[in-house]
C-alpha cells in the first residue's frame, strides 16, 4: 500500500514540474486558438508580462524568413501560459507551474 502512494505521489509531482501543450487557451472570457494573430491575442489577452524574440525562421520553400516570439502571461493559480508566435501567427501553447 506505501509503495502504491508513493508512486502516486511520484507521478503528480512529475507532471506538476513539467510543461504541457494545448490547442486552446481562456483569457477572461475570451477563447484563442493555434493559428489566431498575434494582434487577435493581444486584443483579447491584454498586454503579456514578457515578450521575447527567440530568433527567425526559414519558410518551406526558403524565400523568407519570419520572426519567433514567446510572450508569456501568468501567474494565473501558480500557472504561467507561453504563447510561442511564428510570423504573428499563434502555433504553440505551454503551461507550467511557476516556482
Amino acid at each position: 500500500m506505501m509503495k502504491l502512494q508513493w508512486l502516486a505521489l511520484s507521478a503528480m509531482t512529475f507532471a506538476a514540474s513539467h510543461a504541457w501543450a494545448s490547442d486552446t487557451l481562456r483569457c477572461g472570457s475570451q477563447l484563442i486558438s493555434l493559428g489566431d494573430r498575434s494582434s487577435e491575442v493581444l486584443q483579447k489577452c491584454g498586454e503579456p508580462v514578457s515578450r521575447d524574440v527567440l530568433g527567425y525562421k526559414r519558410s518551406a520553400n526558403r524565400r523568407e524568413e519570419f520572426q519567433v516570439e514567446e510572450w508569456a502571461y501568468g501567474p494565473n493559480n501558480g500557472m504561467y501560459q507561453y504563447l510561442r508566435f511564428e510570423g504573428n501567427r499563434l502555433r504553440q501553447i505551454t503551461s507550467k507551474r511557476g516556482n
